[in-house]
């Protein structure tokens, strides 16, 4: 047989890439992920000790983000599982469970034996059948100081009536990520996409997933069509007729030089479609162009489904991004997606009644009195925008400046006959939240309700404990159910000393880098030569570095083959290296290999 040519070599080389990707993180993060583990299993070891369920009476919950906020399928209740916190210096993971009673504004926590372990950036969605249930799947988990994490890849569902966790432990699901978006269509759970990282690397995935409630199995689809590119943090809604889901949005990232990661925020939106019979559905993928005043590029907003088939969608981040500096603009602005007509409108508040009725009288008497002064009409005439700002004060000190727009009342379509106006300020500015990302967000019973979330302001960042509610049919006005607490933004500093160790640190960390760097260098180089050699040759019988023995440590390994990888070494290195520095890059590359099979 002839040699290949480059070309069929760029295409074979291009069909590899995705998996050698895959690959190459699952590695790497599954050395840092074991870290991890012995932490995850102290907190499964306490919880295990729990054997009864512990109901108390609470204030509302933490500041936190990355959580999950789901409506009860049977209960005028909400439930809030997870999250995260940062102080500047340590990381928190929760796994705590709260029930909130939309009807007497209280929280109650729940302390069930044997819950998933903490977690932050997973998906819940909550089903009626068995007395109701929450399934939770996936989400990760980070060491203390923010630099390690752990991708959850585990299912598991709360039995609302019994108020029991159980961990579903089926093969063929989706890898270890975060990020990603669940929802439930007829009888299934559909996860799409999302992310995995290590210390050094990343994938995004554009996958989907099932998991049927019938047989408690889980099967990767394969959809024809046009999908969506890889991504995190979208926006996932299922269709009101069940036969498909919309998938709008998300961020993702690649790397473009050493050290240098470059953002991506898509705006764009996608149909997944099933056709056919039960069992035997083929799904398809297909690019939406929607009507109407899309929302601006954003990522990390909170979404929901909510009423007549419309999908929600509040607040975000667009963040700007330059090589070493990256600063954001916050939102707290509403859109709505209406799934059955594909078309995109703002969630402008209305305003109270009052409002409505010196408006009107205002819109009468400007229309009776035309050409006089003017002023009626100028008093009727709607309102644009309103920018207040609101300065808080933190129990450390720091004043934290919250700027919020407040959108003009809509006119109504229909005008009415003049009323009297009402007792009251009625030019009082809308209350919102203020603009933030990743806060928690669910609909039950026609109301939005938003939990907590985060901003920065330069190199802080706040994490809320705020809670709203907003009656989507009315569009009235933002009811606030828990205030910020400025006490609970706390923030440490990193000391001078602190701060030196940890330079010293990286740096200790850079010169191993920098030496395992040229023993893959080194090692990448030799297998590059062989792959030429076989190429050339087209022979099966491909040279290979010596294998690992069964029971075989990294040290047996090294002292066993270190003549063959200092010889390796002294080829790509050279003839004037050193044999110390050789030595050295043998037992590196050595090392690589062994960690690798």
């Amino acid at each position: 047989m002839g040699k290949k040519s480059k070309k069929e070599k760029k295409v074979k080389g291009a069909e590899k890439t995705a998996a050698k990707m895959e690959k190459k993180v699952s590695k790497r993060s599954k050395r840092e992920e074991e870290d991890l583990e012995a932490l995850i299993a102290e907190f499964q070891n306490l919880d295990s000790k729990k054997t009864i369920v512990v109901e108390t009476t609470c204030p509302p919950p933490s500041a936190r983000l990355s959580a999950s906020l789901s409506g009860h399928p049977e209960k005028d209740e909400l439930i809030l599982f997870g999250g995260e916190f940062f102080n500047g210096k340590k990381t928190y993971l929760y796994n705590d469970l709260f029930f909130y009673s939309i009807k007497k504004n209280s929280w109650v926590k729940s302390d069930i034996p044997n819950p998933p372990p903490p977690r932050c950036s997973h998906q819940a969605v909550v089903v009626p059948q068995g007395g109701g249930q929450l399934w939770v799947f996936g989400g990760e988990f980070a060491s203390p100081n923010g630099e390690q994490f752990y991708h959850y890849k585990d299912l598991w569902v709360l039995h609302l009536a019994t108020h029991t966790w159980e961990n579903i432990k089926v093969p063929g699901g989706p890898p270890g990520r975060s990020g990603h978006r669940m929802v439930l269509s007829k009888k299934q759970l559909l996860v799409f996409g999302g992310f995995h990282e290590s210390n050094r690397d990343f994938i995004y995935y554009n996958d989907v997933y099932s998991f049927s409630l019938d047989t408690f199995s889980w099967s990767r689809l394969a959809p024809s069509g046009s999908f969506p590119s890889p991504r995190s943090a979208s926006q996932m809604t299922s269709t009101p007729d069940g036969m498909g889901v919309v998938i709008y949005g998300g961020y993702s990232k690649v790397r473009v030089k050493k050290d240098v990661e470059k953002g991506t925020i898509h705006s764009d939106m996608f149909l997944l479609k099933r056709e056919g019979k039960e069992g035997q559905e083929k799904w398809s993928w297909s690019r939406v162009s929607p009507s109407g005043n899309k929302p601006t590029p954003r990522s990390g907003f909170s979404g929901s489904a909510g009423p007549a088939g419309r999908a929600v969608l509040f607040g975000g981040v667009c963040d700007e991004e330059e090589e070493e500096t990256l600063e954001g603009d916050f939102y707290n602005d509403l859109y709505l997606y209406d799934t059955v007509k594909s078309r995109w409108f703002p969630g402008l508040l209305r305003g109270n009644k009052s409002e409505k009725k010196k408006r009107r009288r205002g819109k009468k008497g400007g229309a009776e009195g035309e050409g006089a002064d003017g002023k009626e009409e100028e008093e009727g005439a709607p309102q644009g925008p309103t920018e207040v700002i609101k300065e808080i004060v933190t129990e450390d000190g720091t004043v934290m400046t919250i700027k919020e727009v407040i959108p003009g009342a809509q006119e109504d379509e229909d005008d009415e006959e003049e009323e009297e106006e009402e007792e009251g300020d009625a030019s009082a500015p809308l209350v919102e939240p203020c603009a933030r990302s990743s806060a928690m967000a669910t609909v039950r019973q026609g109301k939005l309700f938003l939990y907590g979330g985060m901003f920065e302001v330069g190199d802080r960042q706040f994490t809320l404990n705020d809670f709203y509610s907003l009656d989507l049919n009315k569009m009235d006005q933002w009811e606030v159910l828990v205030e910020m607490d400025p006490k609970t933004q706390e923030w440490l500093e990193e000391s001078e000393s602190e701060e030196e160790e940890e330079d010293e640190e990286e740096e200790e960390e850079a010169k191993g880098a920098e030496e395992e760097k040229e023993a893959k260098g080194a090692a990448a180089a030799a297998e590059e030569e062989e792959e030429e050699e076989s190429e050339e040759e087209d022979e099966d019988d491909e040279e290979q570095h010596p294998a690992v023995q069964e029971g075989e440590t990294v040290t047996d390994y090294q002292t066993r083959t270190e003549q063959y990888w200092i010889g390796l070494a002294r080829v790509n290195m050279g003839p004037d290296a050193k044999d110390k520095k050789v030595v050295k890059v043998a037992l590196a590359m050595a090392k690589v290999f062994f960690e690798d099979q």
